[in-house]
């Protein structure tokens, strides 16, 4: 009977393996599924066929995923389990749904980890790296890991996708200095590393130059720094483009709206390892995300398309602030903006990279619908990486897919056929590579194989790094694409032989460079910005001022690009110092307050006496209304973060905390001790001990502070004797009427003692009190403190002083010695005539 059992049991528990098999095979058809490729062969030989060792059998476990699949049995169960139906296994119980579980996912970084700002969109242009020329993020973040998994073209540069995805992995720092950077060779499997930085040489012996590469942080070579201040001074133009007829721009972020409630920003992001975790169900799929209660259940099956469904909705909730951005613009007088290149997290990886139609076909034409409303230009600028003059086919590879995602991102903006033209794709040539003549011929072969909507829209622009004005302008000639000057870079990287530094002599320059956009029909461009006033060197002239203090000599129609930290606060500089369109549209913002958010009611608590629970009872029977709610002024979602009414969006150089509230200092509270008890500054309870301890050492540094000042009042007496003695033997001055004659002496022993008696004075002084201090003995009477308020007390004391032996002695027999001294000073051969200081009175010296 127990073997018979035992087999059908056996049959049971195999069948039931095959149909969780072919059931999970029919969900996952992409998936390996090698842990649950068990087969009932290969396990039946596990279970014994003893009838006595059956109790343990449900015990042993197969495989974890089995386990979950399986429903579970109790321990002491000797029903077999049963067979799935053809509807699939049971759902899971799950707990009851609450109003959370309709909310959407935040995308909001301080709410939620998966989102983190893009690092490009923080600096002032891609040509700017340093850390110190972000937006300051309070929300603490990983910029390192971010910028190594950023969309901007450098995508598929990484190296291993495994190695991004450890959670506790340390982003590698770069060495200090660094100029041009080195990238290293590509793998066996076309992957490239992230390019390093390297210290810039002399020569130009390195394959692969980064004309982006970080110049900051380093301290300049002592030859380095002689050289740039040998160099002839930059001649600049003293034209002004007034009256100015043209659009002001900033790239890709704007401060204000990035600190508003909810914040409103476009360059949102995320990390790979983000979309292989959101490929797992939630834990409670019923509940929205978090980051410790209810995160992806790694241990279910993962599905690629849930991974890219939380990228989409990413992508999405850039896509609709861009409106709100650009009718904040609008509304201050800026018309022209530069898109985020990480508006697309991933959009250009070689594995992870994605079309943007249909999911965002919408979402962009309704931006590209308000900036036709608003006349607002659109541009983008890809990545540092994205190079066609590059020897390494990933490069290439890398460089097509990225510009075909700006290509397709512009394109379905559908906007009218001018702005569609203007809106362009700027791009550095890139590395020279060790020869610059063979990057441009690799440059030529590659554009000519670009697709014509990407030809149409691609503009090339001088970096500050290799390539110059006068090495672009032919190229852009003879293949017809526009050329962006960039003003900053001109004043670091020019041709000297042809050339001045600074803004005069490119002005010759202007007709060949907007020839290039006039044979397209499109708008030319211009970039603006300047480096920080302590920089010296090239390279450190590379990081980009927050803010500009004047208008380069471009025309008076010209779509400026500044390139600033502050974003829109650089134009709003420029438009309050030369009166420009717009400026009065603007104020001062009022430091860390904002009534422009909707901030939540809070309702204070009220303090309500104990009740018994007859009257609580009472009470709830008679209550039949609600309370009142509080009322606050709601505001409109359309004007959350505009500025209000009065327009207070600007803020002063350096000011950028004033986008936060206050931080709140909580000061620790002081206890409270039993009444009629007094506490120290620790909190503890005075006592009568530590009163006393308190009153001995008040009552020393009285003494101190005695001492020191009669100590001080002797030697004063000491001096004005030494100086009345010099004035009357400079002005020989007669002894005075009444005083006895001089006993024959020289005034210059005369003038020695006096200076000697007064010193003496303030030592035996000094030594007197210290013998006071020791035994015990108070002042005696006619001996007052010495409070340096009178002159008079400053003899007594110094005669006094001559008595520091006198320990055992009365006070009678003290006095007694006390008048002995007395007479002995009035028989010396110079005495003092004192006065009251205080009265004004002087005190007159004059031999006996």
């Amino acid at each position: 009977m127990g073997h018979r059992l035992l087999d059908l049991i056996i049959t049971a528990f195999s069948k039931s393996i095959l149909r969780v098999k072919t059931l999970l095979q029919t969900q996952l058809p992409c998936r390996r599924i090698s842990a649950f490729a068990v087969s009932s062969q290969s396990r039946s030989h596990l279970i014994p066929k003893h009838s006595h060792k059956v109790l343990s059998m449900p015990k042993r476990k197969s495989s974890t995923a089995l386990a979950q699949s399986l429903p579970s049995q109790p321990e002491s169960s000797m029903n077999p389990p049963a067979l799935p139906s053809d509807e699939g296994p049971p759902p899971k119980r799950t707990m009851r749904p609450s109003r959370t579980s309709q909310t959407k996912t935040s995308m909001n970084p301080e709410k939620n980890a998966n989102i983190v700002d893009a690092a490009e969109a923080l600096r002032a242009s891609p040509d700017a790296s340093g850390e110190d020329e972000k937006m300051d993020i309070d929300k603490a973040q990983d910029q390192d890991f971010v910028a190594n998994g950023d969309s901007d073209a450098s995508l598929s540069e990484m190296s291993d996708v495994d190695a991004l995805i450890k959670t506790d992995a340390t982003p590698t720092k770069a060495p200090k200095k660094g100029g041009t950077s080195k990238q290293i060779p590509a793998k066996a499997n076309g992957s490239a590393s992230t390019p390093a930085k390297a210290k810039t040489g002399a020569s130009n012996d390195s394959k692969f130059l980064d004309p982006e590469a970080d110049g900051e942080g380093e301290e300049a070579d002592e030859e380095e720094l002689k050289q740039a201040l040998a160099r002839p001074p930059p001649v600049n133009s003293d034209y002004l483009p007034l009256p100015w007829k043209g659009r002001l721009g900033y790239a890709c972020l704007n401060t204000y709206l990035r600190f508003s409630n909810p914040p409103v920003f476009s360059s949102r992001t995320c990390r790979i390892a983000s979309i292989l975790e959101n490929r797992h169900p939630l834990r409670d799929p019923n509940e929205p995300p978090h980051a410790t209660k209810n995160r992806p259940d790694k241990e279910q099956p993962a599905d690629v398309r849930r991974g890219q469904e939380f990228v989409e909705q990413l992508c999405l909730a850039n896509i609709r602030d861009i409106p709100k951005m650009l009718r904040w613009n609008d509304r201050y007088g800026i018309k022209f903006m530069r898109l985020s290149s990480e508006m697309f997290p991933f959009a250009s990886h070689e594995e992870f990279g994605y079309k943007l139609a249909p999911f965002a076909s919408e979402a962009l034409a309704e931006v590209g619908k308000v900036a036709t409303e608003l006349g607002h230009r659109l541009t983008t600028h890809p990545g540092q990486f994205t190079q066609l003059g590059s020897p390494r086919k990933s490069v290439i590879d890398n460089a097509l897919r990225d510009l075909d995602y700006h290509a397709e991102l512009l394109s379905l903006l559908k906007m009218p056929p001018q702005q569609d033209r203007d809106a362009v794709m700027i791009l550095h040539l890139g590395g020279v590579f060790g020869d610059k003549e063979a990057t441009l011929d690799r440059f030529r072969k590659n554009y000519t194989a670009l697709p014509q909507g990407v030809k149409d829209r691609l503009v090339l622009e001088n970096d500050d790094v290799s390539w110059s004005v006068h090495d672009l302008l032919p190229v852009c000639e003879e293949l017809n694409i526009p050329m962006v000057l960039d003003y900053h870079h001109h004043n670091i990287i020019f041709d000297s032989d042809k050339i001045r530094e600074g803004t005069k002599d490119i002005v010759d320059l202007y007709p060949r460079i907007l020839a290039t956009w006039k044979r397209k029909n499109i708008t030319p461009k211009m970039h603006y910005s300047e480096p920080t006033p302590e920089a010296i060197t090239g390279r450190q002239r590379r990081k980009h001022n927050p803010r500009v203090a004047t208008l380069p000599p471009c025309p008076q129609d010209m779509d400026l690009m500044i390139e600033a930290k502050d974003k829109e606060q650089a134009v709003f500089e420029l438009m309050r110092t030369f009166k420009l369109p717009g400026y009065d549209t603007f104020n001062d913002m009022i430091p860390h307050v904002r009534k422009d958010d909707n901030k939540p009611v809070k309702t204070p608590k009220k303090k309500t006496p104990k009740k018994t629970k007859k009257v609580k009872e009472e009470e709830e029977d008679e209550e039949m209304l609600d309370e009142p709610e509080p009322v606050q002024e709601v505001i409109a979602d359309d004007d959350v973060g505009m500025g209000g009414p009065e327009g207070r969006v600007y803020w002063p150089p350096g000011q950028e905390h004033w986008l936060r509230p206050v931080k709140r200092v909580v000061a620790p509270k002081k206890s409270k001790g039993p009444p009629g008890k007094e506490l120290d500054e620790k909190g503890r309870i005075i006592t009568p001990a530590m009163k006393r301890k308190r009153e001995q050492a008040e009552q020393e540094k009285v003494k101190e502070e005695e001492k020191e000042k009669a100590v001080a009042e002797g030697e004063r007496l000491a001096q004005e004797v030494e100086e009345q003695l010099n004035r009357e033997q400079v002005n020989g001055v007669k002894p005075a009427k009444g005083k006895k004659k001089s006993t024959g002496k020289s005034s210059k022993e005369e003038f020695e003692k006096g200076i000697a008696e007064g010193k003496r004075a303030a030592q035996e002084l000094k030594k007197q009190l210290d013998v006071d201090q020791v035994n015990g003995v108070k002042p005696s009477k006619g001996r007052k403190k010495s409070t340096g308020k009178s002159q008079d007390e400053a003899p007594k004391a110094e005669v006094k002083a001559e008595a520091p032996k006198t320990n055992g002695e009365t006070k009678k027999k003290r006095n007694s010695r006390v008048k002995e001294m007395k007479e002995e000073v009035e028989a010396a051969p110079v005495k003092l005539e004192r006065r009251q200081s205080t009265r004004g009175k002087k005190v007159d010296y004059a031999e006996d």
